[in-house]
């Protein structure tokens, strides 16, 4: 298998994986950047993005993406297709094997793969994609603003989401598949005691319909009951509460990581239990997952990456 050795190595492409590759150029460290299955991440597939700052008017996700790609080729960034398949963390260089094909040994390596929202598994949430369906309630709830949404789930983030968009739409339906709550209590409260919040205990949302975006949800209560019912439901956008999914799975044998998956850092820092590995981004937040708290923590990762081959005497 072709071996090829590299000062940084950065696996990820959304906006902690190309701040990171921005900082890393800027610092003469030749930084090798592969983008994964989907280049520029989970913003690529977000239509209006309105939180980041210096963009007044807003920005599409795929053109900030793009404009980060560009910004991290301009200072020297090798930016590659390829898809982190195998890790080899037990010791210094650090081998990462990319698409089952080649071997990369990193002197220092920043680890940016980002979290996968999960998803129902309906069709109907492909094909409405940015058009009525979404996973972040902080990222699009502003679109909702007087307009009727549902949220699906029933924990804490679920419960968060359907404050947060309470506070923004005119009507809120949580679609719960059990018969209660499964979020703490303070959480359960906030929900039960919004005027706006309606719960929908023991349904299931089985799809969506819409002419050129989401109008409506396929409910059914109390599945495969003998009192089931099902109906539709007037609706304007679709969030899913129901978890993400960190793709940290080759790097778990060698790296802590939470009970879901996420890679635990020294706090305030994106250092991992591992010298010279670095965690960025949504696989190491399972709290904030905003573009602009990754695209920080690829600024603190690549900054820490320099520091670490310094005092290794790799630079």
């Amino acid at each position: 298998m072709e071996t090829e050795r590299v000062k940084c190595l950065i696996i990820g492409s959304g906006p902690a994986g190309y701040t990171a590759a921005i900082y890393a150029g800027r610092a003469n460290l030749a930084p090798v950047l592969y983008e994964g299955l989907q280049p520029g991440g989970q913003l690529t597939t977000t239509t209006d993005v309105e939180n980041f700052p210096g963009y007044p008017e807003g920005i599409s996700g795929p053109q900030l993406m793009d404009d980060l790609r560009k910004q991290a080729a301009r200072f020297g960034a090798d930016l590659r297709f390829g898809v982190a398949t195998a890790a080899d963390l037990s010791k210094a260089p650090y081998r990462i094997t990319i698409d089952d094909e080649k071997v990369v040994e990193a002197d220092s390596l920043i680890i940016a793969t980002g979290a996968t929202a999960k998803y129902l598994g309906l069709e109907d949430e492909k094909k409405y994609a940015g058009i009525g369906v979404s996973a972040c309630a902080t990222c699009d709830g502003f679109f909702y603003r007087k307009k009727v949404v549902a949220v699906v789930g029933g924990g804490d983030t679920a419960c968060e989401e359907a404050t947060y968009l309470a506070s923004l739409a005119s009507k809120v339906y949580l679609i719960v598949r059990k018969p209660y709550l499964r979020a703490s209590q303070i959480m359960q409260e906030r929900v039960l005691n919004n005027e706006k919040i309606e719960v929908l205990f023991e349904h299931n949302a089985v799809g969506l319909y819409g002419e050129g975006g989401v109008e409506g949800v396929h409910l059914v209560k109390r599945m495969g009951q003998p009192d089931e019912e099902r109906y539709d439901k007037a609706i304007d956008g679709f969030f899913l509460a129901i978890g993400h999914q960190p793709n940290s799975d080759i790097f778990k044998p060698y790296l802590q990581t939470d009970e879901t998956g996420y890679i635990q850092t020294e706090a305030g820092t994106p250092r991992t239990n591992v010298p010279g590995v670095f965690a960025a981004g949504d696989v190491a937040d399972p709290h904030y997952r905003q573009a602009i708290t990754a695209a920080a923590s690829g600024c603190k990762a690549a900054i820490e990456a320099e520091r670490y081959l310094l005092a290794q005497g790799l630079k």
